[in-house]
């Protein structure tokens, strides 16, 4: 990214996009309050979020939601309104910044088709977690007690045996977990009202009868050559992602395009740092492509419009060696991007694949102790809380990098970069990327750690006597 167009980024939010975040802000203590109390303030705002969704198909059923907000108990049909309205906010604001960091970056974008209007088809299974959402509306994020808080468990159960349901299972989950560990709320603390609202409007959404269920139909099938830039680790008590960011070189000679592929699994709190890959074992191709940094093969792999890749190692190989910067520094700047998915538009879910060269890493300590990187007078600050610890890409190997590969990043009202690779200043440029560890630690004091207390071999063994028995 040039110097110049990164101090444009850095200067100033897109026009509206700050009095989009604002209603969504106020929507957020009216969620936090409860909706079956809204007071004037909140029906203030819910009647501002009205008129603002007045010109979208959205406004009949939110001018309904509004003012059935106070008056008795709240229909499944008004929670998705106000969910659809929120989501509508904040995918305005992705769109808004995700065109000005396109344009600082040069890249082009693909058009997202119309989504086809699916047929309601009634889903059971979905009941219970429409019921319990409902119920966190309308106590709100400071009426959750731990009973509340724990009904995230009876509607896991139907969704967790759909494979298609998985998604909203795993947020469920995610997000019971969150409320069970703050709950109850001491009065002079404020809740992570925008997280959980923002947590909240998706699960809502993902369990209309109406919603299409993930994946849905692949657009394309890829086949073709795959250069890992980095790989993003998720990981919460329960469950455990790495999300595999790429380049795409089909084999008919089409343009080079930028894809992400993610594979996963359930786990327990026990399992952490070094222990948490063994999880992913089953996808040994993708492990050895990180932790070797060579390039894959894929033929005929599912590709969906958002361009997500659905993983299937029986149709991808290891191919030969490849520097990542160097695949960078050849395609990323003129690889075509995917469009984003309608449910998908949220600031905080921008993740664009960058090459940042000749940076000086200086720490900071105002606002907050952290690290930033200045690149000619543009100062872009390191996203520190997205580092996970299961890596030896940690903040010594950050600051004494001169190149890094990250994903673009917007939070808490700015941009940052989240490493995911880095090379250093120094000669030889020596790399460190956070997929390393994905055949085991490359640290010997966590291979040490790991060999003298297997978590995960220990649970395998457990598992199998009671299965035996």
């Amino acid at each position: 990214m040039r110097p110049a167009a990164l101090t444009g980024l850095l200067a100033s939010a897109p026009p509206g996009a700050d009095e989009a975040l604002e209603l969504t802000d106020r929507l957020d203590a009216v969620l936090t309050d409860g909706l079956a109390r809204p007071g004037a303030e909140g029906a203030r705002a819910l009647e501002d979020l009205a008129a603002a969704t007045g010109s979208s198909p959205l406004a009949a059923p939110v001018r309904e939601a509004a003012s059935a907000m106070g008056s008795g108990p709240v229909g499944a049909a008004c929670l998705a309104a106000l969910a659809g309205a929120r989501t509508a906010l904040t995918g305005a604001v992705h769109d808004a910044l995700l065109a000005a960091l396109d344009t600082a970056l040069g890249r082009t974008r693909e058009e997202a088709d119309a989504p086809a209007a699916p047929a309601p088809a009634p889903a059971p299974e979905l009941e219970g977690a429409r019921s319990w959402l409902a119920e966190l509306a309308m106590a709100g994020w400071r009426g959750v007690d731990r009973d509340l808080a724990a009904g995230a468990d009876a509607a896991l159960t139907p969704l967790l045996e759909d494979p298609a349901r998985r998604r909203l299972a795993v947020l469920l989950d995610g997000l019971g977990a969150e409320l069970r560990a703050h709950c109850p709320l001491p009065g002079d603390q404020d809740p992570p009202a925008r997280r959980w609202s923002d947590l909240w409007a998706r699960a809502v959404l993902l369990a209309q009868d109406a919603f299409p269920v993930w994946p849905g139909a692949p657009a394309r099938q890829a086949t073709g050559r795959l250069l890992p830039l980095g790989a993003d680790v998720h990981q919460h008590p329960t469950a455990f992602q790495v999300q595999v960011h790429a380049l795409l070189e089909p084999s008919d000679g089409g343009p080079v395009r930028l894809v992400r592929t993610s594979v996963s699994a359930l786990k327990v709190d026990v399992l952490t740092r070094e222990s948490v890959w063994g999880l992913l074992a089953e996808h040994t191709v993708l492990l050895r492509a990180l932790a070797e940094h060579r390039a894959l093969d894929v033929e005929g792999m599912p590709l969906l419009e958002g361009g997500d890749l659905l993983w299937d190692e029986g149709r991808a190989a290891l191919g030969g060696p490849a520097d990542r910067f160097a695949a960078a520094r050849l395609h990323l700047a003129g690889a075509a991007a995917p469009a984003v998915p309608a449910l998908e538009r949220h600031p905080a879910r921008i993740a664009e694949p960058v090459l940042l060269e000749g940076y000086t890493a200086k720490k900071r300590t105002r606002p907050a102790p952290g690290l930033e990187l200045d690149l000619d007078g543009a100062r872009l600050p390191v996203s520190l809380l997205r580092r996970p610890d299961s890596s030896s890409l940690d903040m010594k190997a950050a600051a004494s990098s001169g190149a890094c590969l990250g994903l673009m990043r917007w939070d808490a009202g700015q941009w940052s970069v989240q490493m995911l690779g880095v090379a250093a200043k120094k000669a030889p440029a020596e790399q460190t990327h956070t997929g390393d560890w994905a055949l085991g630690p490359t640290d010997p004091k966590f291979a040490t750690a790991l060999r003298n207390s297997d978590p995960l071999g220990t649970l395998r063994e457990r598992a199998g006597k009671l299965l035996r028995k």
